[in-house]
């Protein structure tokens, strides 16, 4: 079984496949009676042309390190935000298009308090918390054509840490 190093997030790492969604050094805007720091638009959201944005809940198993990978998704119809709703790090699983099947895999750990959004199209692996708790918001597109394409890879991969 391969193994694939996992990495820390950035944004010049990741984006190829998408944008990271974190606080800038400093707000854009200063709002509600100078007490809140507004940081704005910090991914590029796209729904297609059939399509609307909608926001989910996701409630999802906490994973462990080493992690075996065996399936990768896409969504050719949208953008797929995935923002923490609390301070704990989460793997990104990311693999760049090699004519319409995945090359091979790169691991990213978010920070604390990152989230992602995937640019439409790219391939990823599932939603990975590695602790509880394991809520997330994600934006993503609704619509009533198919939006998820799946890759099962012949070999596992095994993402590790140091």
């Amino acid at each position: 079984m391969t193994q694939i190093q996992v990495r820390t997030l950035t944004k010049e790492l990741f984006a190829p496949f998408g944008d990271v969604i974190a606080l800038k050094d400093t707000a854009d805007k200063i709002i509600n009676q100078g007490m809140c720091g507004r940081h704005h638009d910090l991914a590029k959201l796209d729904f297609g042309p059939e399509g609307c944005a909608g926001i989910s809940l996701f409630s999802a198993t906490p994973r462990s390190l080493p992690y075996t990978l065996d399936m990768v998704e896409r969504h050719p119809e949208g953008s797929q935000a995935f923002i923490p709703m609390s301070e704990h790090a989460f793997l990104v699983i990311v693999a760049e298009d090699l004519g319409g099947q995945p090359g091979v895999p790169q691991a990213f750990l978010t920070a604390p308090g990152q989230g992602i959004n995937f640019h439409r199209n790219t391939w990823h692996g599932v939603l990975t918390p590695l602790s509880a708790p394991r809520l997330f918001a994600v934006v993503d597109r609704i619509g009533d054509s198919a939006n998820l394409e799946e890759f099962w890879f012949d070999t596992p991969y095994e993402i590790v840490s140091d």
